[in-house]
């Protein structure tokens, strides 16, 4: 008879179905042995992965639980899903507060560092508001952003909108008489945002003296500790008597390189501070050298012709080269105030001009077309690193009081002259600048071609990549966005050392004796020694002779 099972008595499956019936029963059909099996079936389940430090034993427990406390539908089809999540739960964080702990995003974190931009100052109300949108020296910066836009240039508008704000904090707190966003310099680790500004008159002479009292004040008590030195030292070696070249003075504040006040800060939100005043040294060796920028002002410039100062001075010298190079604006929307003695001009050319009120723009078309519908605004740097130059030979009167009496103990060196340097007057046209081998100086094109009637006319500068102009009708301005560096057609070669010192001539005063060879040696011992020994019998026979003269 057939059994109730789907197999037959022959069959390996023959009575799986049975009741007391163990698949294992003719295996292993010792209780013990049994056990055993178990054991070592359990102890391998329990062998934890070199991986995840999970064993399977576990897994499966805590997949049975989970499926049997959420009991899902059709749960032998996501038995994938269900392991996955009970892996994925071993690496999530246990919450043992009462309340989630959220991660900070990055955007909430910016915006908690922007916040106080769009906070209003204290006493600040809607009765200002004419007075500060009518004399307020704030630029446009979104107007300005949407011209520059046209052609593909700019930051995004929310960038834009925070230096905005962040321009408007840094007037109420400096008086600030004209304030405008000069353009953005990347670096390394941080950028920088940079603000040109001018001071109300009078609001920098404080510091200016200040300044001048310091460097005056630091010689003067050099030069009264080296008094007070050669009083006590008396008896000195002589001292060398090269005397360094004299130091180029830096142009005062409101004028030339220094014409302008900057302000710069790594984002919006952040204090802003102010750059120190540019001196013609560190302008020199900029122009030498070439490093990235870094985002930290008090970071050291490393370099080879060493630079004068830090990160800081670094970024200031640049500034001033690439506004020397870049400012410009439409022709005939400056000229010069009309002075009635033309004999009272500067030696270096004019350094002031003021607004046409009877500028009419040219079309767009004409900006384009020709370089010389644009002119520099700004006054050219010289080799010397100023913009009028200085003779450095020429002396005040009391030093030439003091030199009198050293020429009479000294020679006469009589100085080389020095050749003035002349640089181009200010409002010069594009037109003359020179190109770089091929490439012109500037790049002259339209923000579109599809509707020339809206086009801007917008100028590249090839020099210093990164430099922008616009002009539309009688609205025009200059921007930087870039690393600060000026384009050069070869790769950027750093001045070799200066060639080693020469050594001192040989001669024999100086020359060291050589050491006597073994033979030389023994020579010299027997020589003193007969030397020595014809001394002695001299003086035996000079002895002998005394004795004779005296028993005589």
């Amino acid at each position: 008879e057939r059994g109730h099972g789907p197999y037959q008595p022959h069959e390996p499956g023959y009575g799986l179905y049975q009741p007391g019936h163990s698949p294992y029963d003719d295996q292993i059909p010792d209780p013990k042995s049994r056990t055993l099996a178990i054991q070592n079936a359990k102890a391998y389940l329990l062998k934890s992965s070199t991986t995840s430090g999970l064993n399977l034993y576990d897994h499966l427990a805590n997949m049975l639980t989970k499926i049997l406390d959420e009991q899902p539908t059709n749960a032998v089809d996501i038995i994938e899903n269900i392991s996955k999540d009970v892996k994925w739960a071993h690496f999530q964080k246990k919450m043992d507060t009462l309340r989630d702990e959220h991660e900070i995003l990055p955007t909430f974190e910016a915006a908690e560092k922007r916040k106080a931009l769009f906070l209003k100052a204290n006493g600040e109300g809607d009765e200002e508001l004419e007075e500060e949108i009518g004399e307020t020296p704030l630029p446009n910066v979104m107007e300005t952003a949407f011209y520059f836009e046209q052609a593909g240039i700019g930051l995004s508008k929310d960038e834009s909108y925070h230096i905005f704000l962040a321009l408007k904090k840094l007037i109420s707190v400096q008086p600030i008489q004209t304030c405008r966003f000069w353009g953005k310099i990347l670096g390394l680790e941080m950028n920088y945002i940079i603000a040109e500004v001018q001071y109300h008159e009078g609001e920098e002479e404080e510091e200016t003296e200040e300044e001048a009292v310091t460097e005056e004040g630091g010689k003067w008590v050099g030069e009264v500790e080296d008094e007070e030195e050669e009083k006590e030292k008396e008896d000195e070696p002589p001292k060398s008597t090269y005397k360094p070249p004299p130091v180029i003075p830096k142009e005062e504040n409101g004028t030339g390189a220094n014409k302008y006040v900057y302000f710069v800060c790594n984002e919006p939100g952040k204090p802003w501070v102010k750059l120190p005043p540019v001196t013609p040294a560190q302008i020199v060796c900029a122009r030498k050298i070439k490093k990235f920028f870094t985002g930290r002002l008090d970071a050291p410039v490393v370099s080879f012709p060493p630079f004068p100062g830090n990160e800081a001075n670094y970024l200031r010298a640049q500034i001033a080269r690439i506004s020397a190079g870049t400012q410009i604006s439409p022709i005939g929307f400056y000229q010069f105030a009309e002075e009635e003695d033309e004999e009272e001009e500067v030696e270096g050319g004019r350094d002031t001009y003021e607004e046409n009120p009877d500028f009419q723009p040219l079309s767009v078309a004409e900006m384009v077309d020709s370089l010389s519908a644009w002119v520099h605004n700004i006054q050219s740097i010289l080799k010397q690193g100023r913009c009028v130059w200085l003779n450095p030979l020429q002396k005040t009167e009391e030093e030439e009081e003091n030199e009198e009496e050293e020429k009479a103990e000294e020679p006469d060196e009589l100085p080389q002259e020095l050749q003035q340097e002349i640089g181009p007057p200010l409002l010069t046209p594009l037109s003359e600048d020179e190109g770089i081998q091929n490439i012109p100086a500037w790049t002259a094109q339209p923000s579109t071609n599809l509707i020339p009637q809206y086009a801007v006319a917008v100028l590249q500068s090839n020099r210093w990549p990164g430099a922008y102009a616009f002009a539309s009708g009688k609205k025009f301005d200059n921007i930087y966005f870039g690393w600060g560096h000026k384009y050069s057609p070869e790769n950027h070669t750093p001045a070799l050392p200066p060639p080693v010192q020469a050594e001192y001539p040989s001669g024999p005063e100086i020359t060291e004796t050589r050491d006597p060879t073994v033979e030389e040696e023994l020579a010299f011992k027997a020589a003193r020694e007969e030397a020595l020994a014809t001394a002695e019998e001299e003086e035996d026979e000079e002895g002998a002779e005394e004795d004779e003269e005296e028993d005589d």
